[in-house]
């Protein structure tokens, strides 16, 4: 019963927050006006500014957000214990996130669909603004680089998901053609039977996993998840040059369908295994207490490595750079801004159970039998380091927490999560084939949005530094996606497309440290215009501080001795231009009280 104790307390607070603050914020802070014109409307070009029904945006938003960060992030942080990563999912969600994503959706309307960097540059100063910029730049490059290897190793995992990834493209550019020439009438019902059709190429993926061979006269980089990510980046370089409502809204919005089913049957499935009994909340640690000695400590990579369950500063972009553009009522920024955050935290929840009472359920052992109970959780999280003697009387250690890999956690949610959809009556092949889907498609989603986002980024540096050649969506976005696969390729414990672990945590940090600019620029915005600033400054200071702490300690104690020079120049990067960025703040700050940036449209 503490399972389900859990996850209704828990969702219990995000939909009060969603009441109480989200209303608060919308009302009194925000002063959201319905009758206000959005840049969907005023900037309408049909390619990127598109006015869109608040169901369709909604879809793409929090598909966009959610990708696999709240999965990824939350199954490795119950490395350190349930609890804590549970009350920082639900109060980060509620009093950063949420607002945090909704301010940065706000700014962006005030500011005619501007990103948070090009309006930072009339809220605060033109400096800050190419400074946000070049930040912008290596983050979602790191993003790009993440999620490829994420949906790569679900890839290589989890053959039968391939299928039904690659079969929702083609149905998503079906229902945008459709759609197009219909003016959407028909989209519920066309998303249903794409909806369908997934469902059923999920079973056929069963029955016939497709399996990528290594392509060995490419030595190292021939592996099956180097490969598979090349493909990958390959179809973001399409996806992210075509219109809005070709592949991206259609695709996301059948997505968002296929989480609500896959909440559904998670959230259905822990309320059976918890009134039988069969889902143990107490597999796992309250509070882990015996880490292994070269695990990273809990303050302060707790918090960067949640990321996207809680706090994430690529939403600011998502917001800024694409939601903004196909609002169509400010009215309903509350709903899809501070709503989409809170409903991430609620998937961020279920991802938590899944990957201690769900995994507790059971899993395969190293030698065929099961394990239950605390020995399948300490199956996927007890990364314990063994030293071996050789005969010259030389000690070598192996495991701990380094030689854990991204997919080992990954998959720690899928077959927690198979658990939970299997206590229905699934069977267990198709029970993780339904979970794999969904971190794969996810994780889609958030791939080629951030190569469009790392796109439209590259055109305004481009241009602000009037270097023509990169101002063209084509070579802007070729950038992109080499630049993002030659960081996934940085070789990791097994060689290149190993990193994944490694990458994760400095992903974390500037994703973080993203968020802690994006409230800058949203304090300011609201300094200049009266209103209350202390809700966001204080999170806003919270996110420059601890991401900063943990990027020191990365660069300093992992890559200085590793002789990691490209993560040490990147990290290095990121700290001195959240430092200048922040000074720029305090500039302006003192003569910025009540009064209005230039070119400001309205008042508040």
């Amino acid at each position: 019963m503490l399972t389900i104790a859990v996850a209704l307390g828990s969702f219990a607070a995000l939909w009060l927050a969603y009441v109480v603050y989200g209303g608060w914020l919308s009302r009194r802070v925000f002063k959201l006006d319905p009758t206000r014109r959005t840049p969907a409307y005023t900037e309408r070009d049909d390619l990127d500014f598109v006015p869109t029904r608040r169901s369709v945006v909604f879809g793409h938003h929090f598909t966009s957000i959610a990708g696999t960060g709240p999965i990824v992030g939350p199954a490795i942080a119950v490395f350190w214990g349930w609890l804590p990563a549970l009350l920082w999912v639900v109060l980060g969600s509620i009093f950063v996130g949420a607002v945090h994503d909704f301010g940065s959706l706000v700014v962006s309307l005030r500011h005619r669909g501007q990103t948070i960097g090009e309006a930072a540059g009339q809220i605060i100063s033109p400096r800050a603004r190419v400074l946000f910029l070049i930040v912008l730049f290596f983050a979602l490059m790191l993003v790009i680089a993440v999620f490829g290897l994420v949906i790569a190793s679900i890839f290589d995992q989890y053959p039968e998901s391939v299928l039904s990834v690659w079969l929702s493209l083609p149905l998503a550019v079906m229902i945008g053609l459709a759609t197009r020439r219909t003016g959407g009438a028909g989209l519920t019902a066309m998303s249903l039977v794409s909806l369908v059709l997934l469902y059923v190429g999920v079973w056929y993926g069963t029955q016939h996993p497709i399996v990528l061979p290594a392509i060995t006269a490419l030595g190292d980089y021939g592996t099956p998840v180097v490969v598979w990510t090349a493909i990958l980046l390959a179809y973001c370089f399409a996806a992210s040059v075509m219109p809005v409502w070709l592949l991206l809204q259609p695709r996301d919005y059948v997505n968002a369908l296929q989480l609500l089913v896959a909440m559904g049957l998670l959230v259905g499935g822990l309320v059976v295994a918890g009134l039988t009994g069969a889902a143990d909340l107490n597999a796992a640690p309250v509070v882990a207490t015996d880490p292994p000695a070269d695990a990273p400590a809990i303050l302060p990579f707790l918090f960067i490595t949640v990321a996207c369950g809680a706090c994430s500063g690529f939403h600011c972009l998502v917001a800024s750079g694409t939601t903004s553009k196909q609002l169509e009522n400010e009215g309903d920024a509350r709903v899809v801004g501070y709503g989409g955050m809170l409903l991430e935290g609620a998937l961020a929840v279920v991802v938590i159970l899944a990957c201690c009472a769900g995994l507790g359920m059971g899993v395969p052992g190293a030698d065929g039998e099961p394990l239950t109970g605390a020995d399948a959780w300490r199956s996927k999280y007890q990364a314990v380091i063994i030293e071996t003697t050789a005969a010259d009387g030389a000690v070598s250690k192996s495991g701990g927490w380094k030689a854990m890999r991204l997919r080992q956690q990954v998959g720690a949610f899928v077959e927690g999560g198979a658990n939970f959809v299997g206590a229905l009556g699934l069977p267990r092949p198709l029970a993780v084939a339904v979970i794999a889907v969904l971190v794969a498609c996810f994780a889609a989603t958030t791939l080629d949005t951030a190569t469009r986002l790392h796109r439209y980024v590259i055109q305004e540096l481009a241009g602000t530094l009037h270097f023509q050649p990169l101002t063209n969506r084509y070579t802007a976005t070729t950038l992109s996606v080499v630049g993002g696969g030659a960081m996934a390729m940085i070789p990791g414990p097994a060689g290149p497309g190993s990193g994944g672990l490694m990458l994760w945590p400095l992903f974390g940090a500037t994703n973080q440290l993203l968020a802690g600019l994006a409230f800058i620029v949203i304090v300011v915005y609201l300094w200049r215009r009266g209103l209350p600033v202390a809700f966001a400054m204080i999170p806003g200071l919270a996110l420059l501080a601890i991401p900063g702490w943990a990027m020191a300690e990365q660069v300093i104690n992992d890559f200085l001795p590793a002789r990691n020079w490209p993560l040490v120049a990147f990290g290095v990067a990121i700290l001195v231009l959240q430092i200048w960025m922040a000074i720029e703040a305090v500039f302006v700050w003192p003569k910025a009280r009540g009064v209005l940036e230039a070119g400001a449209e309205v008042a508040v």
